[in-house]
């Protein structure tokens, strides 16, 4: 081996050529000796091993400079999961929390708590979904809660810096790679839900005076929500203009009955109110004044105090659902009436059905879509338009009065 002129460059005993140099590249020592190209060929000629020992050194200076990629540590879904139930449920809405907590301690702790979040695939979460829903025979949309909790570990991780950008793309951006819900079931009941004309003049006679005559109501004219109508205050009925304010919605917490925040923006809103609604309630504000002398003493024993919204205390008389004698109605009120109602009439009643009853109509009578999904509280117009391809008995008149005209 004999040295070149050029410094770090040198002839082999079989004729070809080689380089090497050290550097020192801020602050690191760099070291390199080649005697072929990229291309796995020798360097045949010294011009050849120069140019190369040069490109080799510009690039090294290169790839020194460039910042270094940062080291992820190591995250379990337990230590995730834990890091932002500690510090990431600000303002979620108790139920929210609840139904987390659930999903986490009876279902995925026990199969991927002590999984690193990094190294478990695609594949491993799609397998546990298709196990939900076809083996243990869960509900599509409770399934779904289970597919939204891993989008939620997944955008924590990588929000909290234990998962890499790459990662986070694959298992819940990429159409391609994502965890997904299994394929639905050909038989999955997924239709609304309603009672036709029959049912509710049955409901109608079943309800009149009972102690849950103003919930059915509210339900049949205006759609709401359990919860909505059982926080209702009659300070958000607004008889002059014919709305209704749904502002707040009641819930247990710890076995306390509170009012609480709406749990979406979109449910925050303004109901109008038909005649016969309006009627009604104001005839039921009026008997309310006179219980209000002729059971002053029930009342004041009965009533209860309860946390609003806002943290302050208020009385259960000032609420819609409360009793001649002031005893308060709970979202746990409607059970007996289901009860009665499945033996009476053979009829399945949930307050929920009054509400897809109340979508179901509207759609049928060709409210404008932006409206029904206004009125319904709708945070996304995929739901609301679920209502307009229900399979209403109204619905098929029409389809059939249509037919006719057709020559």
């Amino acid at each position: 081996m004999s040295e070149s002129k050029t410094k770090g460059v040198y002839q082999l005993e079989n004729g070809f050529w080689g380089y090497r140099f050290t550097m020192l590249v801020n602050g690191r020592t760099v070291s390199q000796r080649r005697v072929k190209d990229d291309d796995g060929k020798p360097f045949r000629t010294e011009k050849k091993a120069t140019k190369a020992r040069l490109l080799a050194m510009t690039q090294a200076q290169a790839k020194a400079n460039l910042p270094q990629a940062k080291v992820i540590p190591a995250k379990t879904f337990e230590e995730v999961y834990n890091e932002y139930s500690e510090n990431g449920r600000y303002g979620k809405a108790y139920a929210t929390i609840k139904k987390q907590d659930s999903l986490w301690n009876n279902h995925i702790k026990d199969k991927f708590g002590k999984r690193f979040i990094c190294d478990v695939t695609v594949a491993e979460i799609n397998d546990y979904l298709d196990y939900l829903y076809h083996v243990e025979n869960r509900a599509y949309t409770y399934t779904e809660s289970f597919l939204k909790m891993f989008y939620l570990i997944f955008g924590q991780a990588y929000t909290r810096g234990h998962l890499s950008l790459e990662d986070y793309d694959r298992m819940c951006n990429n159409k391609d790679t994502k965890i997904h819900m299994p394929k639905m079931k050909t038989d999955e009941d997924t239709d609304i839900v309603y009672f036709n004309k029959k049912e509710i003049k049955k409901l109608d006679e079943y309800f009149a005076d009972t102690n849950a005559e103003v919930a059915y109501m509210l339900g049949k004219h205006c759609g709401l929500r359990i919860n909505e109508c059982y926080g209702l205050k009659w300070d958000d009925i607004d008889f002059e203009n014919g709305v209704i304010n749904i502002q707040r919605q009641m819930s247990y917490q710890d076995g306390i009955i509170k009012l609480v925040p709406l749990k979406t923006h979109n449910a925050k809103r303004k109901i109008y109110m038909s005649k016969t609604l309006i009627k009604y309630l104001k005839e039921q504000k009026e008997k309310r004044v006179e219980y209000q002398n002729e059971m002053l003493k029930q009342r004041e024993q009965n009533a209860k105090k309860i946390t609003s919204t806002d943290g302050t205390i208020i009385s259960s008389l000032e609420l819609v659902n409360t009793l001649p004698n002031g005893k308060i109605q709970t979202v746990n009120s409607m059970k007996y009436h289901a009860q009665k109602i499945k033996k009476l009439y053979g009829i399945t009643f949930k307050y929920h059905f009054l509400r897809h009853t109340y979508g179901t109509m509207l759609a049928t009578l060709n409210t404008p879509e932006y409206l029904l999904c206004n009125q319904m509280g709708h945070s996304s117009s995929n739901v609301t338009h679920k209502y307009y391809v229900a399979i209403s008995e109204q619905g098929v008149r029409g389809l059939k009065r249509n037919l006719d005209k057709i020559k």
